[in-house]
């Protein structure tokens, strides 16, 4: 592998200017047909296989009036002092504004409490509800903005008006954060390199592979419908891994034109170094986010698929354009009198770390186990669900709008069930009745209404409102238990019954990714340990660095649960507790946290795995290791951490605790595992940690990451032209 990717870093580097014009017009190409073809992009999210989908299936089939997928908002009227909703005065403004709401862009259809007869007990509240013609995250903004500015003209007249409803919860837009992410890694390279021409041009790779990445998932938008959400993560990650990878590159050549070597010496032999080390952590990257289809969730499989191109993508220009890029800056960035010095001042602090914790390794890897596992207790306790209204900021309409219908008329009506009686032609309103008679003697209902019959009378809909709020256990129980007596309505009535709806949704998602959990860990963690075994001829060093990505992950869980489950520092976030832990949060962390971890394992004990196969001892090559590895793993961890740093001010219920989990576990996995952790362990292990049998030495391929190739190899001369 390392001979290789030498050949292809110096075939780029001696036809530098035929190298940068193919990806040129390759990129301007993909971005010429991505601006050009149709894009089918779409926000919304199926199930598949889950009996809530399976409803809404049939719902829009056989009852497509019912709009029961459509987006659901609640506008939420406080009658003026002195008054109740039932005066006349005050049920005539509620109801030309009703009125006024059904000439709103997307609505489909406006129940006002005349109809719904959602009024408080004290007569001082009431709920008009607005279902839209789309799902709720196909709701435009613009559509939001004009049911509110409707609403709230009442409140000239003295009424209290909020609005809520999943409408709220939509797909998140990000604004300017990337940028500030650029910014702050551009800052943390230039101090870096202490160049500002190297920071540039490791910029300059990251942003064409983004480039290239996106333009390649718009392509493919073109043919088949992706999800909106599948560009935002291709552009986290992509600029995530672009940067750490010509990070990579960019200092180890650096180093070794500090050691006297020639550009074309330099940049061949850190591609077949550290470029080798960059193939293989992409494609554990890769491995991590194409297994996200495992959980059999059309918008995972087609995130994890979309990043996966742009990883690759930041791939390939790491080991083709790059070389050719670096060949352009001549010898400009060749250290200068004293460029020794500061090429490795870094290194230098590096190194020292590396033999202080090489001195007392029983006591570093203890103190950071036991930190680690202090950190990560709180996980325990994580229970998954999916934000809703009771998680948004206080004060803003939505979080009032629901503390206002849980205190008016309790916490259940913030997330009814929608329960499908389907049966027979014509029988639909007597069977509907008798499962209305049926749910509403079980326990934690408040009150289970017929809604609705289609036009041939083989369909029924109940709203069943829970006592309990749509976060809350009893509400899955209810779910549950609704579904269990599924089988005697068929057998007594011949009805076939099902729940569906947002709460029910919630249920089924929660089940499904609680499921598939376990078997996506199995899957990544094994091909993963597959992978490293085969780059570092070891059975140890695998072992050793999928259990430092669960204690990183561990403490994410933690962090994350002891601020959104708990609320410790939630003010100081402006987060507001939910008791729930976003349910797609455990599997997106682990795709993209253990492709990020491993990313700096690979750097890290792939210089160890050089140093010791050219002889040096155990010790020693763990601190040439971190010396030559140190600075740039520190310098790619600050940048990652700050730009998913930067997403926690992003006032989203669902991108905060991702960012929170990601900025938390990129910091502590590269700082206290892989640069505390990872070198006490391995001084611990000593030659133990190389052990590799022999048989099985014999069927493993050799892909010598390492570069022991580019020593004994034959080394071609430099042409005068390619030497800078």
């Amino acid at each position: 592998m390392a001979r290789l990717l030498e050949r292809i870093a110096r075939f780029g580097y001696t036809h530098r200017l035929l190298v940068v014009l193919v990806w040129v017009l390759a990129l301007v190409g993909a971005g010429a047909t991505a601006a050009l073809v149709p894009h089918q992009t779409t926000s919304k999210i199926t199930i598949p296989g889950t009996e809530a989908q399976a409803a809404l299936d049939q719902l829009s089939r056989t009852f497509p009036e019912s709009n029961v997928d459509g987006g659901l908002a609640q506008v939420v009227y406080r009658a003026p002092e002195g008054t109740t909703v039932q005066d006349p005065k005050v049920a005539g403004a509620i109801a030309a504004n009703a009125k006024a709401l059904a000439d709103a862009p997307q609505v489909a259809q406006v129940v006002p409490p005349a109809v719904s007869h959602a009024v408080s007990p004290d007569g001082r509240v009431a709920i008009t509800q607005v279902r839209y013609a789309v799902t709720a995250t196909e709701v435009d903004p613009a559509s939001i903005t004009a049911l509110e500015d409707t609403s709230q003209r009442l409140e000239q007249r003295g009424f209290q008006v909020a609005s809520g409803g999943d409408v709220y919860l939509q797909t998140p837009t990000i604004g300017g954060t990337e940028l500030l992410g650029v910014v702050v890694a551009a800052a943390v390279l230039a101090l870096t390199f202490a160049s500002l021409l190297a920071a540039g041009m490791t910029l300059l790779n990251a942003v064409v592979g983004i480039g290239f990445g996106m333009a390649g998932i718009y392509v493919v938008s073109s043919v088949t419908e992706l999800s909106s959400t599948t560009p935002l993560l291709a552009l986290m990650l992509g600029l995530a891994v672009g940067i750490d990878y010509s990070l990579f590159i960019v200092s180890r050549f650096r180093r070794e034109l500090a050691d006297g070597r020639s550009g074309v010496d330099a940049v061949g032999r850190a591609v077949g170094t550290a470029g080798s080390a960059v193939v293989f952590a992409g494609v554990t990257v890769v491995i991590a986010l194409a297994a996200l289809s495992i959980v059999q969730i059309p918008i995972f499989t087609q995130m994890g698929l979309g990043a996966s191109a742009t990883v690759l993508a930041a791939v390939l220009i790491a080991v083709t354009l790059l070389p050719a890029v670096l060949g352009l800056t001549g010898d400009r960035l060749r250290p200068r009198a004293g460029g020794r010095h500061e090429a490795r001042s870094g290194a230098s602090l590096g190194e020292r770390w590396g033999r202080w914790v090489t001195r007392r390794p029983w006591w570093v890897a203890i103190v950071s186990v036991l930190v680690l596992g202090t950190a990560a207790l709180p996980a325990l306790d994580m229970q998954l669900g999916l934000p809703d209204d009771g998680s948004a900021p206080v004060g803003s309409s939505q979080r009032v709008a629901y503390d206002r219908i849980s205190d008016a008329f309790g916490p259940g009506m913030n997330g009814p069930l929608t329960v499908v009686v389907s049966t027979d032609p014509g029988r639909a309103p007597v069977e509907t009745k008798a499962v209305q008679q049926d749910v509403s003697a079980l326990p934690d209902v408040v009150a289970a209404q017929i809604s609705g019959v289609n036009e041939d009378g083989s369909v029924g809909l109940l709203t069943v409102v829970p006592e309990s709020g749509p976060s809350d256990p009893a509400t899955e129980d209810l779910v549950t238990t609704i579904r269990e007596h599924a089988d005697g309505w068929q057998e007594d009535l011949g009805a076939t019954v099902q729940v569906t709806g947002q709460t029910a949704l919630n249920v089924d998602i929660t089940d499904r990714m609680t499921a598939a959990l376990p078997v996506y860990l199995a899957v990544v963690v094994g091909l993963a340990l597959i992978l490293l075994m085969v780059v570092f001829r070891s059975l140890v060093v695998p072992v050793k660095a999928v259990i430092g990505f669960l204690l990183s992950a561990c403490v994410s869980f933690g962090t994350v649960v002891a601020i959104f489950q708990w609320g410790w520092a939630a003010d100081l976030l402006g987060v507001t507790p939910s008791g729930t832990v976003m349910v797609m949060l455990p599997i997106l962390l682990v795709g993209v946290l253990f492709g990020l971890a491993m990313d700096y394992e690979v750097f890290l004990v792939s210089g160890m795995r050089e140093e010791h196969a050219h002889g040096a001892t155990p010790r020693e090559s763990v601190v040439a290791g971190m010396s030559g590895g140190a600075r740039v793993v520190s310098a790619a961890a600050v940048i990652m951490t700050a730009v998913f740093a930067a997403f926690v001010t992003v006032d989203d219920p669902t991108i905060k605790p991702i960012a929170v989990a990601l900025a938390v576990g990129v910091l502590v996995d590269a700082f206290v595992v892989r640069m505390t952790l990872v070198p006490a362990a391995m001084a611990l292990l000593g030659r133990a940690a190389w052990w590799f049998p022999r048989r099985l030495d014999r069927l493993v391929p050799h892909l010598d990451i390492e570069g022991a190739s580019l020593e004994t190899g034959h080394r071609r001369a430099a042409q005068p032209a390619a030497t800078g």
